[in-house]
């Protein structure tokens, strides 16, 4: 009996664990239901999206290509900053000081866009990364959930077993014993397979301003994206072999990996709407999908770089 009562205690006291350890969760994950990451306002852009007209953008601005490469010559475009790249050309004939110093006055104006330009794709990143932390927070609760299910299973079929082998020696009738050691062998395999539930708990998680079904959905224009930073997710000339934008790419990826090439699944995927019923699987991949947009996002960078590097070529 004593075996028993020793048994019955550690058992007390492991469910005691497991039930505050998932009561501390379940307070936290009142802070993880509405977003921390958006704006404390709405930006109301007044700017239109860019031409995607890039062959005839290129074709009137033929006389920068010996100094600008076709994606400068399109992000200047964008900035409407290609004025003032006209102007300095023909500044550059004048060895005035006034035209130095006229020079100077449209490349700071042009620097200003591209700063604002670069706060943007900051800003953009940084909303991908909070929300990807945001919903790793949410993976973690769903996987300790599972966890603690799995565990409280594993330890009732644990405590089942034990208690029926020290029952079945105490009872002396070999009918009973037998009995007991049946029954307890019966309900022990029940808590064992009820640990295997591959697709585990769910939770509510909800993100109306929804960045990825933006991406999604690739419209020509997203009220939750600077006009700027969607104009460079979305002109095929600033992918690397120029036949498909980034978020096309990008969609191509996640409908491989994420949904097995199934775009009816894709579409009916909580991932892409204002939230619902996660389980952890589903909060796995959109983690993964967050932090795929802030890397593209930062890769824009780049074009700019090479920009600033040009610019400074025609100064020089």
């Amino acid at each position: 009996m004593k075996k028993l009562f020793y048994l019955l205690a550690v058992f007390s006291l492991l469910t005691s664990c497991v039930s505050k350890k998932n009561q501390v969760i379940r307070q936290n994950i009142l802070t993880l239901k509405d977003s921390y990451c958006k704006a404390p306002f709405q930006y109301n852009y007044s700017n239109r999206v860019p031409s995607y007209n890039s062959d005839s953008i290129l074709a009137a601005n033929k006389e920068l290509q010996g100094t600008f490469s076709d994606q400068s010559i399109l992000i200047l475009n964008a900035l409407d900053n290609l004025d003032e790249v006209h102007k300095i050309i023909d500044l550059k004939k004048d060895s005035s000081i006034a035209a130095q110093v006229k020079v100077l006055q449209l490349k700071s104006k042009i620097n200003s866009k591209i700063t604002i330009a670069l706060t943007e794709l900051d800003a953009v990143a940084a909303e991908f990364d909070c929300e990807g932390e945001r919903v790793a927070q949410i993976g973690n609760y769903v996987d300790n959930l599972n966890d603690s299910r799995n565990n409280k299973m594993i330890l009732y079929s644990i405590v089942t077993g034990a208690a029926a082998s020290i029952a079945g020696g105490i009872v002396s009738d070999g009918g009973w014993s037998n009995a007991i050691d049946i029954s307890g062998g019966v309900v022990g395999a029940g808590f064992g397979l009820a640990t295997l539930n591959p697709k585990g708990r769910k939770v509510e998680f909800i993100h109306q301003r929804n960045l990825l079904r933006d991406i999604w959905r690739e419209k020509l224009e997203s009220p939750n994206f600077p006009p700027f930073i969607w104009y460079m997710y979305t002109e095929k000339k600033f992918s690397n072999k120029e036949k498909h934008s980034i978020i096309s790419s990008m969609k191509e990826r996640w409908l491989h990996y994420q949904f097995d090439d199934s775009t009816t699944e894709a579409d009916q995927s909580v991932i892409f709407s204002d939230g619902g019923f996660y389980r952890a699987d589903d909060l796995h991949n959109r983690a993964a999908m967050l932090n795929q947009m802030q890397s593209a996002t930062r890769t824009i960078n780049q074009n700019i770089n090479y920009l600033l590097l040009d610019l400074d070529k025609l100064i020089l």
